[in-house]
């Protein structure tokens, strides 16, 4: 829809959940890699907007918000939207003077939920890397006890209660999480059709089963013909589908096609809530902005003039992403300051001591990578210029010395241009 959304449009709060301190957490933790911290800050912001009321909240404008968040409206939507598509809220609206929202909240998935859900679990590993997604499944591990000496006594439920008169009469909100709301990934009807009819029940295919498949469909990036090949070696003796058995073997049918390795990270751009505040104008603005908006693969490509890398370079993709654990735009950086260094060569050594030592400074951003580039060289020249040996390095143009020159040359505004073209 096509609507106008204003400062002065009015919301409510309604609350279809109950919330704990352990959701904070989680939001933190599990969902803020993915949807940043401007949508986590709206979400917390409407969650107190309930404090008072625990059901329904009083009448806010959306300047509230504003001021609250200190961020455009255009920034609230965006992050409105991000909730919306992972499951946090629903959005209900009424034309008018002023426009009338309503605003669902639902709970954040419990961690056990979080780690099982294949499109969830997968992307937070590809944000924030397996070192950290490891500590975090530690850290959400449930310690297990060996009981098997003791005796349960617990008292069962009509041992204690005799009346229903004990319970209040009431009935109170129950914990509610929103299933992520997706188009199809496939095309059910084909896909059906294309299995044998005798080896598939007519109820194989419920609400759950579909939601699985076009979460793996999406992250696996999976076709249907191919979905088919791999859902005829999960069917049960009954006919159904056993999801276990789906998930492990879209996976085994991923790495097996992609040399064993789980989905790529290449394909990926920055996370937005590692990104540049929007509004800087500036050639330096404009050439981080490339950095954080083109993914890995994308980025190497325009270096390759449209063709395809090696698969040497590739790989040297993934072992940044992967092994490393570099951000998608950390890595665009690497890339180019690396190929304006060595004569347009990915020289893997130089690669691995750049990368080690920007992880180890924890760079995460386009920003961070540059400065720390420019006082890297600026060390180098100076070493040069005592040992009193001459040098002329060709340097990218985002050096702060060459971006900032009122004339630059004519092979630097080139340079510049082929940074830019492609999105001013």
């Amino acid at each position: 829809m096509n609507i106008t959304f204003l400062p002065a449009d009015k919301y409510m709060v309604i609350n279809k959940t109950t919330l704990s301190e352990l959701d904070r957490k989680n939001l933190v933790n599990l969902y803020e890699p993915i949807i940043g911290s401007i949508a986590v800050s709206l979400y917390l912001t409407l969650w107190r907007d309930l404090e008072r009321f625990n059901i329904v909240s009083m009448e806010y404008t959306h300047h509230h918000l504003m001021t609250i968040l200190k961020t455009s409206l255009e920034d609230i939507k965006k992050a409105r939207i991000t909730l919306e598509g992972v499951g946090l809220i629903r959005t209900y609206f009424e034309k008018g003077e002023p426009n009338n929202y309503v605003y669902e909240l639902y709970s954040p998935l419990n961690a056990k939920e979080f780690f099982a859900n294949p499109i969830f679990s997968v992307v937070l590993y590809n944000n924030i890397g397996s070192y950290e997604y490891d500590l975090l499944k530690k850290e959400y591990q449930v310690m297990k006890f060996d009981l098997k000496n003791f005796e349960e006594i617990t008292s069962k439920f009509d041992e204690v209660y005799t009346s229903s008169s004990e319970f209040l009469p009431f009935e109170a909100i129950g914990r509610t999480t929103l299933p992520l709301n997706m188009q199809d990934q496939v095309d059910f009807d084909l896909l059906i059709s294309s299995l044998p009819k005798g080896l598939v029940n007519e109820k194989a295919f419920n609400k759950k089963v579909r939601e699985l498949i076009n979460q793996l469909a999406l992250i696996y990036d999976i076709d249907t013909l191919k979905m088919v090949e791999i859902l005829r070696m999960t069917l049960n003796e009954k006919g159904f589908i056993d999801k276990d058995s789906l998930r492990l073997e879209t996976r085994k049918y991923y790495q097996y096609n992609h040399q064993g390795k789980l989905p790529t990270l290449i394909y990926r751009t920055q996370p937005s809530y590692l990104k540049n505040p929007s509004g800087d104008t500036s050639r330096r603005g404009k050439i981080i902005e490339v950095f954080e908006n083109t993914s890995p693969y994308d980025f190497l490509v325009s270096k390759y003039k449209g063709s395809n890398p090696t698969n040497r370079d590739l790989r040297v993709l993934e072992e940044l992403l992967i092994d490393v654990g570099l951000t998608p735009a950390v890595t665009n950086v690497l890339i180019d300051y690396v190929l304006k260094k060595n004569n347009n060569k990915l020289n893997q050594s130089f690669i691995e001591t750049i990368a080690g030592q920007w992880k180890r400074l924890g760079i995460k951003t386009a920003s961070e990578a540059m400065e720390v580039a420019e006082k890297e060289h600026k060390k180098y020249t100076k070493k040069l210029n005592n040992d009193k040996e001459k040098t002329n390095p060709i340097m990218p143009v985002w050096f702060n010395e060459t971006i900032s020159k009122e004339q630059m040359s004519k092979e630097e505004e080139e340079d510049l241009k082929s940074i830019l073209e492609k999105y001013y």
